[in-house]
């Protein structure tokens, strides 16, 4: 009983290693330097590749909708997970052991956060996205404060959801409660983090099943009813497809992670959990490799729209400069029959004053 009224706030984490059993380092240094070499190269490409996102939705009028802000906003929880896996790649290893207890609950509330903004980003899109396809439009009627809240609203909860364990939800005074995968963190932690996380992966996925099967009865309601086909590009549909893989590439990479969690936190002994740490990590981290591609690969405007970014080109997308050619069309139609009208008014009083001289 003395040992779980004690706290251990001033050990480092070879402490914590030691009372999990954890007595050897899983990475080997040729391993080591491998994945840090391999995990910069693909934690640049998540930085920049986001980065680009965000920047192409600033950027481009035709991205100013709910969808996008909070599609940038998604990718801005990216960004964060490609920081969060730096600092946890030359923070791993032997050197896990020398950390503090902040410097540990810092490293895995990076991640926490990440994970936790990606999950809640996708159960708003969710929402966002059956409101407009139950009115069957593309965008929502969300205006730009709603949005915003929206935004603030998802990075409170995620700051929170990873601060909790620093907040005392932790087994620093009970070692007996202690995990393996995260040897401060209680188990119960784990179990209530890994459920929470699968069932909101069941209800976004029952969202976009109501969703699909909607859109799937509408369509064929309307292709009856219509001689021509329904242009898919002007219909909700396209968003749908897009937000849909990104939901599916997240839930395949990170539901493997939140069953070994949810293993160690019901204390799975024959399970050893710590066999399958590293290639979850490979998993998390091909997860924000993949989504800023699904948005360019799935979008052709945002893919045109980042091209033009790269190259510094300030023309904007081919939509962009026809929208400005027709306004420019328009606007001169305007000023020559303005010019018409005046010079008809102009030769009605010549021609009055000839009269009356």
């Amino acid at each position: 009983m003395a040992r779980s009224n004690v706290c251990h706030y001033d050990q480092y984490m070879d402490f914590f290693y030691n009372n999990s059993n954890i007595t050897s380092d899983d990475w080997e240094q040729t391993q080591l330097i491998l994945v840090q070499v391999v995990g910069s190269i693909c934690c640049c490409f998540i930085l920049v590749a986001n980065a680009m996102i965000i920047a192409a939705v600033v950027t481009n009028r035709r991205f100013h909708y709910p969808f996008y802000y909070l599609l940038a906003n998604l990718a801005a929880s990216d960004f964060l997970a490609g920081i969060a896996y730096v600092y946890l790649m030359f923070k791993t290893g032997k050197i896990s052991r020398d950390l503090s207890v902040q410097a540990y609950f810092f490293r895995q509330g990076l991640l926490d956060t990440s994970l936790s903004a990606s999950l809640i980003n996708l159960l708003v899109i969710a929402l966002e996205r059956y409101i407009s396809i139950m009115n069957w439009k593309v965008h929502s009627n969300l205006n730009k404060r709603r949005v915003t809240l929206l935004i603030v609203l998802v990075w409170g909860i995620s700051i929170f959801m990873g601060a909790v364990p620093s907040l005392g939800w932790n087994c620093i005074c009970s070692l007996d409660l202690c995990s393996k995968l995260a040897p401060i963190f209680s188990r119960s932690y784990l179990i209530f983090w890994s459920v929470s996380n699968l069932v909101l992966f069941l209800i976004m996925v029952a969202v976009y099943l109501r969703i699909y099967i909607y859109v799937m009865r509408k369509t064929v309601v309307m292709n009856t009813h219509t001689s021509a086909a329904i242009n898919r590009k002007r219909t909700p549909v396209k968003l749908i497809k897009t937000v849909m893989t990104v939901l599916g590439a997240f839930v395949i990479c990170w539901t493997p992670g939140l069953v070994v969690l949810l293993l160690d936190g019901l204390k799975c002994e024959q399970c050893n959990v710590l066999k399958f740490k590293r290639w979850l990590l490979l998993l998390a981290v091909l997860n924000s490799v993949m989504n800023p591609v699904i948005y360019s690969y799935r979008d052709e405007e945002m893919w045109t729209t980042i091209k033009n970014l790269m190259r510094c080109d300030r023309s904007g997308t081919r939509r962009q400069r026809s929208s400005k050619a027709n306004i420019q069309r328009s606007s001169g139609r305007e000023t020559t029959s303005s010019l018409k009208e005046n010079t008809a008014e102009d030769s009605k009083v010549s021609t009055q004053e000839m009269l009356k001289s």
